[in-house]
């Protein structure tokens, strides 16, 4: 007789190292569209963040402006840049001089807004997962601004998704409400496991939506940007961002994935999880 696994001991679920091999088998091509050109990024704040990219790098500058306690920094880190639509980029990297926090940067050379995702990692507590998140909107210096700024989302819920990463990780993603997510490993080496985790949801354009969450047992985060403009053959491009094994190191890798949506529920008005916290 097979062994039983104890799906619910949560001490035997795999630590985020132990996923990355294989895991970013359908990542997209790196774009070198950015390489030597610099853009800067203008928050409400009047905070100026100073981007040049290289080839595999990019070196910023931090200004902070009125109210911004963050103090003024500039370096040259490790970067991965994605076109996820035409004109519109996503950028990935790593701070060396601050190894617990990375950064998502979205920019839409098309319309001159700009999303940067601040993942800090952290220790987990009562009421706060170990990876917390900072979301600011912007404007491009010298692009002329058009349509809608990104900004929260409830476009999402209802959907079940199915993700594929590889030949052998496969997941589903049942998107609840603004606050929650649920997630199922149809396939892989987390097969069986699943989970309700919290995830905060961004529109950049329509049909293309920034999607994160922070899990609870694992200790990391995962910063994505998600095309749904055709939902036969959604396209999917993110970083994960955690504590390994040891809980003492960083791991930091990017993936990509490709997804179909699988269903879509349509709630009554007046049970619709959108407007929960209304009541």
């Amino acid at each position: 007789m097979a062994d039983v696994v104890n799906l619910s001991d949560t001490s035997t679920w795999l630590p985020l190292d132990g996923l990355a091999p294989g895991f970013d088998a359908s990542k997209a091509e790196l774009s070198d569209a950015l390489d030597g050109r610099t853009f800067t990024v203008v928050d409400d704040r009047g905070t100026r963040v100073t981007h040049t990219f290289g080839r595999g790098t990019v070196s910023w500058k931090y200004e902070p402006g009125t109210g911004d306690e963050t103090a003024p920094a500039e370096d040259t880190d490790d970067c991965e840049v994605i076109e996820v639509a035409d004109d519109l980029f996503y950028a990935q990297f790593h701070h060396k001089y601050l190894p617990n926090e990375a950064v998502t940067l979205i920019l839409d050379l098309a319309s001159g807004h700009a999303l940067s995702v601040i993942s800090i990692l952290g220790q987990a507590s009562p009421g706060k997962t170990a990876v917390q998140m900072v979301f600011v909107p912007g404007l491009i210096e010298g692009i002329e601004t058009r349509g809608e700024a990104p900004a929260p989302t409830e476009e999402l819920i209802g959907r079940r998704v199915l993700w594929v990463y590889s030949s052998t990780h496969a997941y589903e993603h049942v998107y609840l409400s603004p606050h929650w997510y649920t997630w199922q490993c149809l396939a892989g080496p987390e097969q069986g496991l699943a989970d309700t985790d919290a995830n905060t949801v961004w529109k950049v354009r329509p049909g293309i939506y920034v999607f994160t969450w922070r899990e609870k047992v694992i200790p990391c985060g995962s910063v994505t940007i998600a095309d749904h403009r055709d939902q036969k053959a959604i396209r999917s491009h993110g970083v994960l961002f955690g504590w390994d094994e040891s809980g003492t190191a960083p791991t930091h890798f990017t993936f990509g994935a490709h997804g179909r949506l699988l269903s879509n529920t349509v709630h009554p008005v007046e049970y619709d999880p959108a407007r929960a916290l209304e009541r």
